[in-house]
């Protein structure tokens, strides 16, 4: 129809998160990573821990095969994880 938007897609990839087991509060620590804010930052964000956040950021290096946060947020933008 004309002068209706096209149905609003899912943010990502979600085959890619499933294939990967990235959870969703690992996606959400991923973006906030990309959004250039720190461990503390992020932890008073989400609302947990410091350590949370680091055990995430962690995994998220393992699942993306990253050794620092700029590689696995280039990796994430590659498996259309972020936009």
């Amino acid at each position: 129809m004309i002068g209706r938007p096209p149905p609003a897609r899912a943010p990502g990839n979600p085959q890619a998160q499933e294939s990967l087991g990235i959870s969703g509060r690992e996606m959400a620590v991923l973006t906030e990573l990309a959004a250039g804010h720190s461990n503390k930052e992020i932890a008073r964000r989400l609302d947990v821990s410091p350590n949370t956040i680091k055990t995430h950021v962690a995994r998220m290096f393992e699942k993306l095969g990253a050794r620092r946060r700029t590689d696995a947020i280039a990796r994430a933008r590659e498996l259309g994880l972020l936009s």
